[in-house]
């Protein structure tokens, strides 16, 4: 007959594994006492200071009780349902999920940061606390990236840590690219996405300068495609949305957890190098990138929109805003300038004398 302890170390191990999403997750771990709790409070207050949002998960090996037995909220949780508790500047959901991964996932649409104290044993990047007689961890937890002493400036090393990891951490998500086709393109007397320059359809050019920084390119909307354009993969514009937001959000709804390039089929002066750019400005606490051409404020498209974009975009369409620049002065949102000699790549193509004009200079 198993023991206890063998019985839980064997339901660990037939467990199915978990797949934890990409992006900036942490787990600070340690025996009881190891001092997980002090030294998270004292670095999310920096990190908080910083300017960057961070999501605490705590391990609860035993269970918790958030809610006094017997209050009204408790009885609606014991009654079967989900409850949302709002205080003034404060919230708390009580829900009955422990998966995980779901949750993780859901943190990382809306923070710049989780960090999860406990879950040794789950497959997360790990900082280890030594506690007063133990070292090193135990063989069988991995993923970890550094141990931390008992005595010394503990704080001052995660920091440091952090430092180092979170960067390549935010970057760990999929980068996608999706070109927008939609509009009447009246002004131009035709679909943009058909006009030619220098022997290739403007949706060919933008999805070549695209491709080597994408894992995958999609076309969004439902204009008519060139020859050669039917095989990329489609998504239409979402109901009752119109406009680039139309396109923006149909693609962060199809992949909510990847990083996307957004570009316009207007704007033909695409290259690799403009898109390279634009990808290494990303960064913690950076949710969208919007290069800023001058007086003519910020460019929605040939833009980089964060997963942790989506939310706030999602808001200003639920109150009828379908105009992406809204964002510009979002506190999450940079908005730098591109290097002149990149800057064609955000030319924008509406009419035939814009046509004409670009095709004398391409020509020359």
């Amino acid at each position: 007959m198993l023991s206890p302890m063998d019985a839980s170390a064997r339901k660990r191990k037939e467990s199915p594994p978990i797949s934890i999403p990409p992006g900036p997750v942490l787990a600070v771990c340690g025996w009881s006492g190891s001092g997980k709790t002090t030294l998270l409070r004292a670095v999310i207050s920096d990190l908080v200071a910083r300017g960057l949002s961070v999501a605490a998960v705590k391990h609860a090996a035993h269970g918790f009780d958030v809610d006094p037995e017997g209050k009204d909220s408790d009885r609606l949780f014991r009654a079967g349902a989900d409850v949302f508790l709002r205080g003034p500047q404060e919230s708390l959901i009580r829900t009955r999920t422990d998966d995980l991964p779901a949750v993780l996932g859901s943190l990382l649409g809306a923070y710049d940061l989780v960090l999860v104290e406990g879950h040794k044993r789950t497959p997360l990047p790990k900082v280890w606390l030594a506690s007063e007689s133990e070292g090193e961890p135990p063989p069988e937890i991995t993923d970890v990236i550094e141990v931390l002493p008992w005595n010394g400036s503990r704080p001052e090393a995660l920091r440091r840590i952090i430092d180092a990891w979170l960067p390549d951490a935010w970057r760990r998500p999929p980068v996608y690219a999706g070109v927008l086709v939609g509009g009447a393109s009246r002004r131009m007397g035709r679909p943009k996405q058909m006009l030619e320059l220098g022997g290739k359809t403007f949706l060919r050019r933008a999805v070549d300068a695209l491709a080597p920084h994408a894992q995958r390119v999609v076309v969004l909307g439902d204009g008519p495609l060139p020859a050669g354009g039917e095989g990329l993969p489609r998504l239409s514009d979402p109901p009752r949305l119109q406009g680039p937001l139309a396109g923006i959000l149909g693609a962060m709804r199809w992949a909510p957890e990847a990083t996307w390039i957004l570009a316009g089929c207007d704007q033909p002066l695409i290259t690799p190098e403009a898109v390279e750019w634009l990808l290494s400005e990303r960064g913690p606490g950076r949710w969208a990138v919007l290069p800023r051409r001058g007086a003519d404020g910020v460019e929605p498209l040939l833009a980089v929109y964060d997963a942790r974009a989506r939310r706030v975009l999602e808001g200003l369409a639920s109150t009828g805003c379908l105009a992406p620049t809204a964002l510009a002065d979002h506190p999450r949102v940079h908005s730098p300038a591109p290097p002149s000699a990149l800057a064609p790549a955000w030319r924008n193509v509406n009419t035939r004398e814009d046509l004409a004009e670009l095709e004398r200079g391409f020509l020359r």
